[in-house]
Formats: C-alpha cells, structure tokens, sequence
C-alpha cells in the first residue's frame, strides 16, 4: 500500500498582493501548499500560531510589526522556520535579522528555481537547531535531577546515619514501590525535610 507525503504546508506574508499571488503559484508548481496568506505582520504571526505552518516566508518591510519582528516572535515560540523576502536596498536589514533566528533568505526579485533549495535548507536548519534545544533541555534536566537526588540522599544520610550505598537504595526502592521517579522521590524528601526543620 502505497503512502503518500505529506505536503509541506507554508504561510506567505508580503504587503504586495502581486508578489504573493506570484509567490503562491510558483510554491503550488513545486508541490507545497499554501495554508495561509497575510499583509502584514501581525496577520502572519496570528495566522502561524493558529494554523502551525511548517514553514512562514516573510517579506522583511511589512506594515505594522515587520518581518523582522515578526520572524523573531515565531522563533521565540519555536511555531516554524521563518525564510525572510529581502531586496538589495536592504541589505542593511539582513544584519538585524540575524538576531532574529531566521533560517534562510530570498532575494528580489526570485526566481522559481530558487525556491526549493532555501525551503528545504531553511527546514532542515529548523530541525537541527530544535533537536538541539530539546538535547540541551533534557540534559539540564538530568543534572537538576542528580543534584535534587545528591541533597536527598545527603539528608537521608544524615538523618538516619546511613551509608550512601544505603540511601541511594532507600530512595530506588521507594522509587519503585511508590512507582515515582526518582525525581520525585528526591523532591518529597527534600520537602518534608524543609517542613519538619521550619516546624520542629
């Protein structure tokens, strides 16, 4: 049985409805599908944060909050990868965006063929940068999960003048009896201790 992909789904934004209609036909000959359409940057922001496009092209000079700003709130919320529409004139604007984690640039005027080439490299560039947040959030929280098990097992040590083999297999059978993490073990511990010092 065969399994069709699914199209890449993008928002356009450009303040010139020409260039959008352009943009529009030219993504629909290469086979992604337009979800959305806006004139300014408020409309796209909105529109990528209700819709979840896998991709937002913005052009950079739009009224109200520009593409630029625009761009960096989408990045903030991690909603899409954002690829910014840009004219020679405005090369001074490429600086500023940079800031703004955008994943790649078009510039005016474009052509069809180079579309595919800065919407694939701008999605795999997404992907990677959001994989490696998820790596670098998972391993801070490893290491507040060791230090938060490191202060328990100290305290139990303490408390109960246990060795720290015999702590450490305290918490883990706790753990397992009470089917908690040992996270979670570790925080009880801590909170009763803090309860019972405040309350003698």
């Amino acid at each position: 049985m065969e399994t069709t992909a699914r199209r890449t789904r993008v928002i356009i934004a450009d303040d010139e409805s020409i260039i959008r209609m352009d943009l529009r036909e030219m993504l629909a000959h290469l086979d992604y599908d337009v979800v959305g359409e806006a004139s300014d940057g408020m409309a796209a922001l909105e529109l990528t944060e209700r819709l979840r496009p896998d991709l937002v092209i913005l052009d950079i000079k739009m009224p109200g909050i520009d593409g630029i700003e625009a761009a960096e709130r989408v990045a903030e919320r991690r909603l899409a990868p954002v690829v910014l529409l840009t004219a020679y004139s405005e090369r001074h604007l490429v600086e500023r965006a940079k800031s703004a984690g955008v994943s790649g640039y078009l510039v005016k005027p474009f052509r069809e063929s180079e579309l595919t080439p800065v919407i694939e490299l701008a999605l795999a560039r997404f992907n990677d940068v959001q994989y490696l947040k998820h790596e670098v959030e998972q391993l801070r929280d490893a290491l507040e999960t060791r230090k938060l098990i490191e202060r328990a097992k100290g305290i139990l040590m303490e408390i109960h003048n246990l060795k720290e083999a015999d702590a450490f297999s305290r918490m883990r059978r706790t753990s397992m009896d009470n089917r908690k993490s040992m996270r979670e073990v570790a925080e009880a511990i801590l909170l009763t201790y803090q309860i019972e010092t405040r309350n003698p």
